[in-house]
């Protein structure tokens, strides 16, 4: 007999921060890297991809290496049970779920942004 998982992922997971406490946050960040990737941009198109899969109520962002030692950020769709929408392999049919990856990171790219949260400036 299969025990049914308890919900407790909601989908309203987080909240809003003071702009100016994020700012410290990310300062203090910024200021223990030397030059690494400080963030990173992924496009709505990805993001409302994962979410629209279904059972998905939340996002989780992985920090990650590549083989080459570079940072990523992976995510994935959360199911209401807390799981990883990932196929874990071994299903007779398995789903098929995206995840994401390929992001713009900063600095490094165009359009990296000068502000508050990623250079203390006010734009």
């Amino acid at each position: 007999m299969e025990t049914e998982r308890k919900s407790i992922i909601t989908g309203k997971e987080g909240g809003p921060i003071d702009p100016h406490v994020a700012a410290g946050w990310t300062k203090n960040f910024r200021d223990k890297q030397n030059g690494e990737t400080i963030s990173h941009l992924f496009g709505r198109e990805i993001l409302e991809r994962i979410l629209a899969q279904d059972g998905c109520v939340a996002l989780r962002f992985y920090h990650a290496n590549d083989h080459d030692g570079k940072r990523h950020l992976v995510i994935s769709g959360v199911n209401h049970d807390g799981t990883d929408q990932v196929d874990p392999g071994g299903a007779a049919k398995p789903v098929l779920y995206e995840v994401g990856d390929q992001s713009t990171p900063c600095p490094g790219s165009p359009g990296c942004p000068k502000g508050l949260l990623s250079d203390g400036t006010s734009s």
